[in-house]
């Protein structure tokens, strides 16, 4: 099961926020609020707070709708910012002249999944360190020019 939270027109770039969300990707949650709680970018407080939303909201599908999570076992699946709209503003210049540059806005969403809970009916979920198939190898394998070897040594 997945459960999701996530904040709209937050006046942050989302580039900047991507360099905080980057480092939670992957975590579990526990792990994920240390983190943020020691990110010195402005943007973390608004992230962990989006976190905390996101496992109150898995808590909450536990006890109401009477799904068996393990709040314990959740990690950051998926964290994405998304570009919002743009506000255009004009500054003044020299000799009568303005120049226009853009304040950003950021769509940040947290994705949490159970670790070991698998959605797909194939099996088992593939580890951190494991390839999905044999055939991905393959095709890279393929993807390689032949010849280029030789034509360096000539």
């Amino acid at each position: 099961m997945e459960f999701r939270a996530q904040t709209r027109f937050v006046r942050v770039s989302p580039q900047k926020a991507r360099l905080v969300l980057d480092l939670i990707q992957g975590q579990p949650v526990e792990e994920a609020m240390h983190t943020l709680a020691f990110t010195k970018k402005r943007v973390a407080a608004r992230i962990e707070k989006l976190l905390r939303s996101a496992v109150e909201n898995a808590n909450y599908l536990s006890t109401e709708k009477n799904i068996d999570v393990d709040l314990d076992n959740l990690y950051v699946k998926r964290a994405v910012a998304n570009d919002g709209p743009r506000m255009k503003r004009i500054r003044p210049a020299p000799m009568g002249r303005a120049y226009r540059y853009v304040r950003r806005i950021a769509h940040i969403e947290i994705l949490l999944a159970e670790r070991g809970k698998n959605l797909s009916p194939g099996g088992a979920e593939p580890s951190e360190g494991q390839e999905v198939s044999t055939r991905s190898r393959a095709k890279k394998k393929a993807k390689r020019p032949a010849g280029k070897k030789a034509l360096s040594k000539a």
